[in-house]
């Protein structure tokens, strides 16, 4: 069993502000997890309250029911992969990885079998008689991970585990990782400052911003329907194109808006599920943006084009305001030169509404897919 709960759990240091501030959290037994946000926004201080090399201010933490807080980092059932692989440069492989068993007083016979299933379940049995310096990075990140396995721990904790990791190198351990979880069905939190990492490994992703969690949910969930301004802009890559916006009426089917320096309007399919006023905001996904010829939807000149292989990012300026936005196309949809004129359509169902505080407006939609009106 691994399920932990986080229970009004704070940081803070000194007389200084709190920076984690009063967490909830549940996770259940066997997820895979993943703390993400920008530096500084408090998931590795919250990892290291869990694994108890950091103390609680207030609230509590339980795994399995158990408070913690008190508890020594060894007696908590954890194991902790850190962003530096920490192994002995002196020790081999095996050593390194049954190295915490043998200060436990198990038999050699004992950390020989552990070590042996752990590394052939990291494919690193080759490896065992090899000291680190005889080892690629992937290789000691997996040595680190093994040592880890080894212990049988109810939940692993991984700081940052891939960022000294090349990119090519990155995929590879990302799909590693997923296949251990499969493997093991122990529980997992994983903390990274990357979208990427977070959207391709996480069951549930957990943003956060400023010491507290703006959203929880499945990634897809937290990528199509975000919660507010911060996690539309953090989640995805390209970022989602925010565009300031006014409202120019609502009704029970469709509500209109029009972003800013622009004649178009945006007709929005469905009624808002609360009164809307003051400055607007209309996110929208680079996907979810097409293109045509000048003078069909919203104008717009192209700044850059970035050739990706099968597909394409344009990157241009809105007429008006001169509001930059960004598209993903076909590659077929994106031969357009620098400076050329061109419409850009929105796939208005697709969209999200913020309000004036950065809050997603929830709308009742009507099952007709919109796109920009022209209505001059």
């Amino acid at each position: 069993m691994g399920e932990l709960v986080l229970r009004n759990v704070a940081k803070t240091y000194g007389e200084g502000p709190q920076v984690i501030q009063g967490i909830d959290l549940h996770i259940p037994d066997g997820q895979f997890t993943v703390f993400v946000g920008p530096s500084g926004c408090g998931k590795s201080t919250m990892l290291r309250m869990i694994a108890g090399l950091e103390s609680v201010s207030g609230g509590d933490i339980l795994i399995d029911g158990v408070r913690v807080n008190d508890l020594q980092p060894a007696d908590r059932g954890i194991s902790m992969v850190f962003q530096s692989y920490a192994l002995y440069p002196h020790m081999t492989v095996a050593e390194n990885m049954g190295f915490s068993l043998k200060l436990s007083g198990k038999s050699k016979q004992e950390v020989r079998e552990a070590v042996g299933r752990a590394a052939e379940i990291l494919q690193i049995s080759h490896l065992l008689e090899r000291k680190p310096k005889a080892l690629s990075g992937g290789q000691r990140q997996r040595v680190a991970i093994g040592r880890a396995i080894v212990r049988k721990p109810r939940v692993f904790l991984f700081d940052e585990p891939l960022s000294n990791l090349d990119a090519a190198l990155r995929v590879q351990m990302r799909i590693e990782l997923a296949k251990l979880h499969r493997e093991l069905g122990t529980t997992m939190i994983y903390v990274t400052h990357d979208q990427v990492e977070a959207m391709t490994l996480g069951e549930k992703i957990v943003v956060f911003n400023k010491g507290h969690i703006e959203q929880i949910g499945a990634p897809l969930d937290l990528y199509d329907r975000p919660a507010n301004r911060f996690v539309g802009g953090f989640l995805g890559s390209p970022q989602m194109n925010m565009l300031p916006a006014t409202l120019v009426s609502q009704g029970e089917t469709q509500t209109v808006i029009t972003l800013a320096g622009a004649t178009e309007q945006i007709v929005l399919p469905g009624r808002p599920g609360r009164p809307l006023g003051g400055k607007l905001t209309l996110g929208v996904r680079a996907e979810h943006l097409g293109i045509g010829a000048a003078g069909e939807g919203l104008g717009a000149r192209v700044e850059l084009v970035e050739h990706l292989g099968d597909v394409s990012l344009l990157h241009a300026h809105l007429d008006g305001a001169g509001q930059a936005i960004s598209l993903k196309l076909d590659k077929k949809d994106a031969q357009h030169a620098v400076g050329a004129r061109v419409g850009i359509k929105v796939a208005a169902s697709a969209v999200t509404l913020f309000d004036a505080d950065g809050v997603a407006v929830p709308f009742e939609r009507s099952e007709v897919e919109g796109h920009v009106h022209a209505m001059i």
